[in-house]
């Protein structure tokens, strides 16, 4: 079956699949503590998509076009038995990667058995390594140690090659890019810089504190010279940069001053099973529901495809160009981020 292309002939690649809405940090950019408290009501269990129900779905993602899998959150290492997951991922016919988000700070423990079980990628994110920024960033009173440990844990499993995931604000981590960027150089790991986007409604967005890519690639080039490089494939959305001495390569997403919607590929399923076709949207459509009343395989790969089909989405142009014009309207309600995994 060729791949399924929305109205704009974007094809349906790469498939996000959120496994718990639960998280152990309160970054105040995707979950805010004075929102998030302790006593604050997750999911229960039964409202989360099964293991049994996360791999059927894939499989018929993965028979419109989908090739590349990505575990997210919430923090998906909270999710009990998830290398149990990604074995079941791993032996679906047509998938050809495997990867997962994370914060961090339990992968440690958990590296060996998610490589062995199949995972390919890890994505971590590490905002700084300054403790006191990370503590503020992270919304704990912990530093970045584990989640350091997490990472190098993850290169002695085998799992490559690790991305590094900052989101950068100004006046809170800027002044840290650097040194992030020197930890890294010439390990193999990719440190992404990452605009700070809008995503949500909770997170206090506003366009004074991003950082654009052009400020970035001038911060960092100013010590490590770089130049930019071709993207790997269709739909990446990170622009590529190397370090001119062959050290190593940096990316930066720059979803707030150069809009990539043109080439998104990326569905998102929620922990709750609903089908969500942009980073941005306010909601999705329910497979959860159907596939528990006893919809068929057939029937929900043609919903899936429906979906798909009518899609338009283009929310980070959209959002570009009305704020070209002083125009705020984009500025509506929108799932929040840690239901969809970023």
């Amino acid at each position: 079956m060729p791949p399924c292309a929305d109205k704009l002939g974007r094809p349906i690649h790469d498939l996000r699949i959120s496994v718990t809405d639960r998280c152990n940090f309160r970054c105040p950019y995707c979950m805010p503590a004075e929102l998030y408290g302790e006593d604050y009501e997750f999911l229960p269990k039964a409202d989360l998509l099964s293991f049994e129900e996360i791999e059927r779905l894939a499989r018929l993602f993965v028979d419109l076009g989908v090739e590349k899998l990505r575990i997210t959150g919430g923090e998906p290492l909270l999710r009990h038995g998830l290398p149990r997951l990604i074995e079941r991922l791993a032996a679906i016919p047509g998938q050809r990667d495997i990867a997962l988000t994370t914060n961090g700070y339990l992968l440690e423990s958990q590296a060996a058995a998610l490589r062995e079980a199949g995972l390919e990628r890890v994505t971590v994110s590490l905002d700084s390594f300054d403790e006191a920024v990370f503590e503020r960033m992270s919304g704990r009173s912990f530093g970045p140690q584990r989640v350091i440990a997490g990472i190098d844990a993850a290169k002695r499993a085998g799992i490559g090659p690790i991305k590094i995931n900052c989101v950068v604000q100004r006046g809170v981590n800027d002044h840290t890019l650097v040194d992030l960027a020197r930890a890294y150089r010439g390990t193999g790991h990719i440190v992404r810089f990452i605009e700070y986007m809008d995503v949500g409604t909770l997170n206090g967005w506003d366009l004074s504190q991003v950082v654009t890519a052009a400020e970035i690639v001038e911060r960092i080039g100013a010590e490590f010279p770089i130049e930019p490089v071709d993207r790997n494939y269709r739909g990446e959305v990170a622009n590529r940069y190397r370090y001119r001495d062959g050290s190593g390569e940096i990316g930066i997403i720059a979803s707030v001053s150069e809009p990539f919607c043109g080439e998104c590929t990326r569905a998102r399923l929620t922990i709750e099973g609903k089908l969500v076709t942009c980073l941005f949207a306010a909601d999705g459509v329910d497979l959860r529901a159907p596939m528990r009343a006893g919809a068929s395989d057939d029937e929900l790969r043609k919903l899936i495809e429906d979906v798909w089909t009518r899609r338009t989405d283009r929310y980070s142009e959209e959002r570009a160009e009305l704020t070209a014009r002083g125009d705020s309207s984009t500025r509506k309600a929108k799932i929040e981020m840690y239901q969809i995994g970023g």
